[in-house]
């Protein structure tokens, strides 16, 4: 790796030595005048052209250049505070006022939004609890109130909860319209307003927090359409959890309140810390675990994360839950529905049945993680256009198959709650802890996870807001409530085997509440592949420290179960699905090469002098690329910078804009002798009004002052891995390849993608051509059973109902477009030209180059 000197100029012949070439002397010098009056319009320029890129979308930051031009930020603040101490009255105090406000900027924003999270949390568990109970009846002495809360002190109903009808059908048939409603509703305020707020969002938070740009993804409009179609997606009864989402409007609840505050609005780096904190914040209102979240947002969220990032996630968690708690939403001082609190131990002859639902766990995620892909390629392939009539379908589909089971009636918070209780103190559900149910218990449970399992696997993914952690849960839950039923059926068989020897005559031995606490934690970690923080999260969940030990035998084993069948779970596997580029840090690979295998070789880069301004605006306009790098000529190749698209458009604009420039203007990206003491952006000799257009062509535009000098280069031989890891710890945009001071080639993040998908796809071939086949045969089915359905509708009603049809006939169908339906997976082509760097329509990767 190499680090430029920035007094290269036009007329040096060859690059000349450089004795320290240290990451720490890099500076984004983007002038090389020095001086007061420089250094104050170098400020000026650096926060004018960050002010255009906020607005870049899908592009990804240079966290180098964001440090750099920190540091220009920091120089002009101290000089402008010099001598602030040594002042005397109103102003010096006035100063240092605002010197402690802006220190303490962190701190505020933190806690503002710590709040604000947790208020929108309350909030929100009250109205999905509402929504869920008025699909089965409504309470008489006030409409307003769920199930709970109107048979308060009562865990067997009470008279006072009105089921909407004694007739089973009539109430299947509200059930039904209801979940329809509600996900119709939900599915057309996210098409119409906000499409972003649509899914999970952790995949794209991962991204956008290691530098992504997404406009609008966490924006205001997605956090109030995601905190309004949110409840509506949970009570509609799709498989679908409010975990992921509540990470989604956390983190733009930080983003948007910290775009108030100057320091966040210019600064990158610090808004990615508001943004890890406001993650952990989402998880911890989400199962009201603030140490679990802050240890999410370590182990999924963050690329970066430094202990002061640590200490403020740590203190917005701690916030989002204190007001989550004072707002207490269940009047029972917890935190999340399916708190509880165990009191029985557990023994080791048990070991052996934990270790299954372990293996259960990492096999289903598997399961899922593969089948949801498949879903999710069909679905962006086929139903784009069909975002509101699927999620309709599918809802009313769901309550169709859900209503008659009595797991999957109910809300999944619920279930959960129910599943995890010990069969004590008279607490039951519909004859779940009677002893001559439980075959027929084991039995709908069974049932219940089957259904749910293929519920989520075609549900995560449609246009609301939707999460897969309660999902997940809620079926590791079922299959460990039925694993414990069944170990309590073979205890009471066998009460003197050698085997159970450890169980107490006259005490309950088997607790099957917490086989379900266990599965539900073993399938959080099989689709999450994460395992500190589950761990965490499942105790502060029980406050029991006997379970941690069981807790982490089974998170070892389906972490262990899940590495077999794949790396990364479906947050990182939607990543590579949606073809983000993100290289992640957990990841350690060894590929043997050097960088220049792997570096596009024809790069188009820009003379130091003898270009046009019309040559330049036509290479701007002929490739999309996100910046050039700066040559001495294109014969020698001698490497004198690098200048990004955004400054290079900017310099034009601005040029243009003070004074009048020809188009046959010449371009100096470094001051030649002749002109290196002069200031003006162009330059030209006095000439008379009427000799203008003689004289157009000696006019010069300086550009010097916009390139960057010393950008990150390394040596061809570089291994291919330390470059991925100077991607991930420092995160550039373009890592240059010189060779002698000559400019030899780039890389990029998807450079790098594209070469590991190529070796993983040589390692372990998954294209599969007869799935192609098998998806529009699907297709066809479905188009032919909706042709029949508008023709027995039509006929039935006499020609006056008309499904679909003419143009514009259909409610139903979308026309507005999610901007993550344009993207496609990062796929490693057969040929060696994936390796230049550029993206194009045709190969399915549709996102900008980094270039």
């Amino acid at each position: 790796m190499t680090s430029r000197s920035p007094n290269v100029s036009a007329q040096t012949p060859r690059r000349p030595a450089l004795p320290e070439r240290a990451i720490s002397r890099r500076l984004s010098a983007l002038s090389t005048t020095t001086g007061a009056q420089a250094s104050t319009t170098q400020h000026e320029l650096t926060e004018e052209i960050e002010e255009i890129k906020r607005y870049e979308d899908f592009t990804t930051i240079d966290w180098v250049q964001d440090a750099a031009r920190e540091q220009v930020r920091r120089r002009a603040r101290r000089k402008h505070n010099a001598g602030v101490f040594e002042l005397r009255g109103s102003l010096g105090w006035r100063r240092r006022l605002e010197d402690t406000y802006d220190a303490g900027q962190a701190w505020i924003v933190v806690t503002l939004v710590g709040a604000v999270i947790g208020l929108n949390a309350g909030f929100l568990n009250i109205i999905t609890e509402w929504l869920s109970d008025i699909k089965l009846g409504y309470c008489t002495t006030a409409f307003y109130l769920n199930e709970s809360f109107c048979c308060w002190g009562d865990e067997k109903g009470c008279p006072e909860w009105h089921r909407w009808s004694s007739f089973w059908l009539f109430n299947y048939v509200l059930y039904l319209l209801f979940s329809t409603v509600f996900a119709l509703a939900s599915a057309s305020l996210v098409k119409s307003f906000a499409p972003y707020a649509a899914g999970s969002g952790i995949s794209e938070i991962k991204c956008i927090i290691a530098g992504f740009v997404m406009k609008g993804f966490l924006g205001f409009w997605t956090l109030l359409i995601k905190s309004i179609c949110l409840p509506l997606a949970i009570a509609s009864g799709l498989s679908v959890g409010k975990e992921g989402p509540s990470v989604h409007y956390a983190v733009c609840t930080g983003n948007v309140t910290s775009r108030f505050f100057g320091k966040y609005k210019r600064n990158a780096a610090k808004t990615r810390e508001i943004l890890s904190a406001c993650a952990a914040a989402g998880v911890a209102v989400a199962f009201g675990s603030p140490i679990g979240g802050v240890l999410f947002s370590l182990e999924e969220m963050s690329s970066y994360f430094p202990l002061k990032t640590m200490w403020r996630s740590y203190f917005c968690a701690l916030v989002a839950t204190a007001v989550l708690a004072a707002m207490n939403p269940f009047w029972t001082g917890q935190l999340v529905m399916f708190e509880v609190r165990y009191d029985r131990s557990w023994h080791f002859f048990e070991i052996i049945f934990f270790i299954f639902i372990g293996i259960f766990g990492g096999l289903y995620g598997a399961f899922v993680i593969k089948w949801n892909l498949r879903a999710q390629a069909f679905r962006k392939k086929y139903l784009t256009k069909y975002a509101i009539l699927e999620a309709t379908l599918l809802a009313a589909g769901t309550a169709v198959l859900c209503f008659p089971n009595m797991f999957l009636r109910i809300d999944m918070t619920e279930s959960m709650e129910i599943l995890f209780l010990e069969c004590e103190a008279g607490r039951d559900y519909d004859g779940l802890c009677e002893a001559k149910n439980r075959w027929r218990m084991a039995l709908s449970l069974a049932f219940a996870t089957v259904m749910r399992t293929f519920l989520v696997i075609i549900s995560y993914g449609c246009k609301v807001p939707a999460g897969i952690f309660v999902p997940s849960m809620a079926i590791g839950a079922s299959f460990g409530r039925m694993v414990g039923i069944l170990v309590q059926a073979l205890h009471e068989a066998f009460p003197h085997a050698r085997f159970f020897a450890a169980c107490q005559p006259d005490v309950a031995c088997i607790t099957p509440g917490t086989y379900a606490f266990l599965g539900a934690a073993a399938a959080l970690s099989g689709i999450m592949h994460i395992t500190v923080s589950v761990v965490v999260i499942m105790f502060e969940l029980t406050g029991a420290l006997t379970y941690i030990l069981p807790t982490m035998i089974v998170v070892g084993v389906t972490k262990a179960v899940s590495q077999r069948f794949g790396k990364g779970g479906i947050a990182d596997r939607m990543i590579w699905f949606n073809g983000f580029p993100f290289l992640d840090n957990k990841e350690e690979h060894t590929f043997g090469v050097p960088v220049s295998q792997v570096m596009t070789s024809e790069v188009t880069s820009l003379p130091s002098s003898g270009l046009t301004l019309k040559a330049v605006e036509q290479l701007m306009a002929e490739n999309k690329y996100q910046g050039f790098p700066v040559v001495e000529d294109r014969t020698s190749k001698i490497l004198i910078g690098y200048i990004g698209r955004t400054e290079l458009r900017y310099a034009i604009d601005r040029t243009q804009k003070e004074s009048l420039v020809s188009s046959n203007a010449e371009c100096f990206f470094t001051q030649p002798a002749a002109i290196a003491a002069q200031t003006a952006s162009v330059t030209a000799p006095p000439v008379a009004f009427d000799a203008i257009e003689d004289a157009s062509g000696q006019q010069r535009m300086d550009l010097s002052r916009y390139i960057d000098p010393v950008p990150l280069a390394v040596h061809p031989r570089l291994p291919l891995e330390t470059a991925m890891e100077l991607f991930k710890k420092m995160g550039p945009r373009v890592i240059l390849v010189e060779y002698r001071g000559r400019l030899a080639g780039l890389v990029t993040v998807k450079d790098c993608l594209k070469y590991q998908f190529k070796v993983e796809a040589q390692e372990t071939s998954t294209h599969d051509p007869a799935l192609e086949i098998r998806q529009e045969k699907l297709w066809r089915l479905m188009n032919h059973a909706a042709d029949w359905l508008a023709d027995k509708v039509l006929s039935i009603s006499g020609g006056h109902i008309k499904l679909g049809g003419g143009r514009g006939s259909n409610f139903l169908e979308s026309r507005a477009e999610d901007p993550r339906d344009q993207f496609s997976p990062i796929l490693a082509s057969s040929s060696h030209d994936i390796l230049d760097g550029t993206e194009n329509a045709d190969d399915g990767v549709e996102l900008q180059s980094p270039r």
